[in-house]
């Protein structure tokens, strides 16, 4: 009864005071923007947007050029009838929290009117009772001509507030002006005058701290008084619940609430250390394991994936994310022999997905079609491409593959990983098609979605006999607003020596269609060669196109085993890249049978539009952003491995793993430090994973020790010496399911 009689006299005086009860009164429920190392959260400089600014009242906001602070735009406000009108930003309180203070900047500036102009940055916010009120966090004047800086770096929101805006306007004049380097961030954060932060630090990654429950970079009253009723009542959030367990015990219980009582009364400088791992221990029960065999080096990064081959890929950015849709090259075997690759058993098609171009998240394979798939009137999925596009204010997605070699298909999902669907039953393009029954390979489809957000379909392939020059067997044509079917009839393209393979992209408004050139192209007046990426341009999207030059060799020339070629050039992060595939992984299984793997490497486009020639490498490219273990990661996702498989699809794939399996995530960041992992997995027999850097030989930093059991868990266990950026390998000492994991 004592503690509980501390903290109710805590609490009682924590509530008895204004400042604090307004701290605890509106904690965020949902995860919030955070800032950036600057310590901003919004920086509009407008150069290319006005933001989530608007006009206050009447009058317009537009980008104008005339007169900028920073950069080449600012925001000009024009034709106000009143002082009070301005532009205005509504800000989110679920970000900032009403009782709590933030650094606010802007700089205007007026170019016509008085020789001098008073300006206000003020807020408007509805208060508990309803009644709108109005407060002036910076005032000034300055002279025409002449930006004046309006800052605040520490201002607190009435902890009452709801439907906040943040505004600028002036005292009493309501000629045109400009506002620029509009800045909210956090408390305490200084905007000098050339518009530069000062005085912030970054807090450590979320999850970092125990006894921050309330997630705000201290430890104060305010997170015992959280602590306390989400023992009793819940947490708002997971992450806020896990701050609370101060012993990592895996339940807030009193004992965490004393800890944390006696952190704020100073009674105590540290939290309890959290229990170590007998790391003697666990190497003795995790015992000796001969690691399964690795087919990628450990600095090589193509192909893309090892765990499965995948041919023909075509590509979509979404969301800041780049999605793969392959060709499901899987292994044929007869009587325990491997065969060589057979198209006409191919009817799945596999999606892996990655924001930083170096781990790839494996999201199984759509059945696509045959007797089980979703397109049941057809037999095969080929060479798959995707695009998405906003249809009746809702994103939709589309995937477009071949029939074999006689039609193309397409499946619909509001999702890029699915679940997909048959939205037509039956090919959008076919035999019977104008124009198209004369195709030799009807297959191969690439798509674009203009920026006016018309669609636009190229197929084809093949070369009749005696037109090895001009086949002419590659089609065009528009597709309808619905994605799902075509307009016109498709139009004939004719690029010189066409074996297979379109591609399409757009640069500087041209249009560029690509293709893989044929094996018959000795003594051509272009210079091209055989079995090579060759591209045309055309200032419109359904030509005419001219030949301009060969982009790729053949796969041989860099990876010494020949074969088709197919492609699909993609700008992704203001980087443009080529993803194609080579047969370089089943040459380094010892294996033969035509089983290819999608590579990456990086496009040049010169200024004139011309591409440089591509060089097809092991290497690959470089990881173009860190890995985030500080959220839930699919386990799925990975750069390097050894006998692993995956189980399911879409956003549920999940890591098979067996005695000796291992993975590997390449560039994770872990920051200052982490305290525990999170594993979410389960093992029939039982099964421990030993958690390593460096190498799957490597220092150990934890293990997670899964206990036998058919249903998924979530374990949680410290790890030690785990900082800065790291390889992190996971291996195996017996069977186990992985879904998911995370730092804490």
């Amino acid at each position: 009864m004592k503690l509980k009689k501390t903290i109710t006299r805590l609490c009682t005086a924590t509530l008895s005071s204004a400042v604090l009860l307004s701290t605890t009164s509106a904690l965020p429920v949902s995860a919030a923007m955070s800032p950036d190392s600057n310590g901003f959260y919004y920086h509009d400089t407008f150069e290319d947007s006005s933001g989530n600014w608007e006009i206050r009242g009447s009058g317009e906001i537009l980008l104008s050029g005339r007169h900028p602070f920073k950069g080449t735009n600012a925001l000009l406000i024009k034709d106000r009838t009143s002082a009070w009108q301005g532009a205005q930003m509504a800000l989110d309180t679920s970000t900032f929290i009403p009782g709590k203070s933030y650094s606010f900047n802007v700089f205007v500036d007026y170019e016509e009117g008085e020789s001098t102009q008073n300006f206000l940055l003020s807020m408007q916010y509805t208060d508990s009772t309803g009644t709108v009120k109005y407060l002036h966090l910076a005032e000034g004047s300055t002279s025409r001509g002449q930006y004046l800086q309006l800052s605040n770096p520490s201002f607190q929101i009435p902890s009452d507030a709801s439907d906040v805006y943040l505004y600028v306007e002036t005292t009493d004049v309501y000629g045109n002006f400009y506002i620029d380097e509009a800045i909210v961030a956090a408390d305490g954060v200084t905007i000098d005058s050339s518009g530069a932060s000062q005085g912030y630090t970054a807090p450590k990654t979320p999850g970092d701290i125990r006894g921050d429950v309330n997630q705000d970079g201290r430890i104060n009253l305010a997170d015992l008084i959280l602590a306390k009723r989400g023992m009793y009542s819940g947490f708002p959030n997971k992450q806020s619940q896990k701050a609370a367990d101060i012993d990592k015990s895996g339940t807030v219980d009193n004992d965490d609430i004393n800890y944390l009582q006696d952190f704020i009364l100073k009674k105590i400088n540290s939290f309890p250390k959290i229990n170590k791992i007998d790391f003697n221990e666990m190497a003795g029960k995790f015992g000796n394991v001969s690691l399964a065999t690795g087919y990628k080096k450990s600095n090589e990064n193509n192909p893309l994936i090892s765990q499965y081959f995948g041919a023909d890929p075509g590509v979509m950015e979404y969301n800041g994310r780049v999605y793969v849709f392959m060709t499901d090259d899987h292994l044929l075997y007869s009587n325990g022999q491997l065969k060589d690759i057979e198209y006409g058993t191919i009817n799945c098609i596999r999606c892996i997905s990655s924001d930083d171009l170096v781990n790839w998240t494996d999201h199984g394979l759509i059945n696509a079609a045959g007797s089980n798939g979703l397109c049941r009137w057809g037999g095969n999925s080929w060479a798959p491409t995707a695009c998405h596009k906003k249809i009746n204010g809702k994103e939709k997605f589309f995937l477009y593959f071949a029939n074999g070699g006689n039609g193309i298909a397409v499946l619909e999902a509001d999702s890029p990983t699915g679940p997909w669907k048959d939205p037509i039953g039956k090919a959008l393009i076919s035999r019977s098609t104008p124009n198209c029954g004369n195709v030799e390979w009807l297959f191969d489809p690439a798509v674009l979605v203009d920026d006016d957000g018309t669609g636009y379909l190229y197929f084809g392939g093949g070369v009749p006999s005696g037109q090895n020059a001009h086949p002419k067997t590659a089609r065009c044509v528009k597709l309808g607003s619905d994605m799902t079917s075509i307009v016109g009839t498709p139009q004939t393209i004719d690029p010189p020596y066409l074996f297979e393979d379109s591609g399409i992209h757009k640069f500087n408004g041209k249009y560029y269609y690509s293709y893989c050139s044929n094996f018959s192209t000795g003594g051509n007046q272009y210079g091209l060669s055989g079995g090579a990426i060759q591209y045309m341009v055309s200032d419109y999207p359904l030509g005419p196109f001219t030949y301009v030059g060969e982009a790729f060799k053949g796969i041989g020339t860099f990876f010494g085993t020949g074969g088709n070629n197919h492609h699909t050039i993609f700008k992704f992060n203001n980087q443009w890249y080529l993803f194609y595939h080579a047969q370089y992984l089943q040459d380094n299984m010892g294996l033969k049978g035509g089983y290819r793997s999608t590579h990456i490497d990086k496009v040049t486009i010169n200024s004139n539009g011309t591409i440089q020639a591509i060089t097809g490498t092991k290497k690959g490219v470089s990881q173009i952003k860190s890995f985030d273990p500080f959220r839930t990661q699919r386990a799925a996702t990975f750069s390097h491995q050894g006998g692993i498989t995956i189980s399911g699809s879409g956003d549920y794939s999940t890591v098979q793993a067996k005695k000796g399996s291992w993975y590997r995530v390449s560039g994770v960041d872990c920051g200052s430090g982490a305290e525990t992992m999170t594993f979410k997995a389960s093992s029939n027999t039982g099964c421990i994973v030993k958690v390593c850097t460096g190498s799957a030989n490597g220092t150990v930093v934890s293990y997670v020790e899964i206990p036998a059991g058919s249903s998924m868990q979530e374990i949680t266990v410290p790890v030690q010496g785990l900082s800065g950026k790291n390889d992190l390998y996971f291996v195996f000492n017996n069977n186990a399911s992985v879904d998911s994991w995370k730092l804490d």
